[in-house]
């Protein structure tokens, strides 16, 4: 008699790689990065993504899309189409893409960055007094 049972995945189940609320882009977002991809030449969307890490945190970024890849989670709203890899989605759910101005200058910013792992997208120099290291 086994200690372990080994469990039959089911054959029809499928990775989805729609997303539906693990990330929000507002509606000022959204018109801001359709208008960039239109001015592009075979652009087909957006590109979230992640990278760093250790000391300086996790950073992130925008990028245009020519070609998605086949691991691609795919954020689809009206005529834009925002494109994350699932190790980085893993770190940006609950995120919310927004378009904002201050005086002259507007910028796309993340709010609620890296909630989902408990972070803040900065943290203290390495060493630092108070213990350092991100959170």
């Amino acid at each position: 008699m086994s200690l372990f049972r080994r469990e039959k995945p089911e054959e029809n189940a499928q990775f989805s790689h729609q997303i539906t609320d693990q990330v929000r882009v507002t509606p000022e977002a959204q018109d801001q990065l359709t208008q960039l991809i239109q001015k592009e030449e075979d652009i087909v969307g957006i590109r979230i993504f992640i990278y760093g890490g250790g000391c300086g945190g996790m950073n992130y970024g925008l990028t245009f899309v020519e070609q998605p890849q086949e691991i691609d989670c795919i954020l689809e709203q009206d005529d834009l189409k925002i494109f994350i890899d699932p190790v980085a989605l893993s770190f940006l759910e609950g995120v919310e893409v927004d378009y904002q101005t201050q005086g002259l200058n507007s910028s796309i910013v993340f709010r609620n960055v890296f909630q989902n792992v408990g972070g803040t997208g900065a943290c203290n120099a390495c060493g630092a007094a108070g213990g350092g290291g991100c959170a």
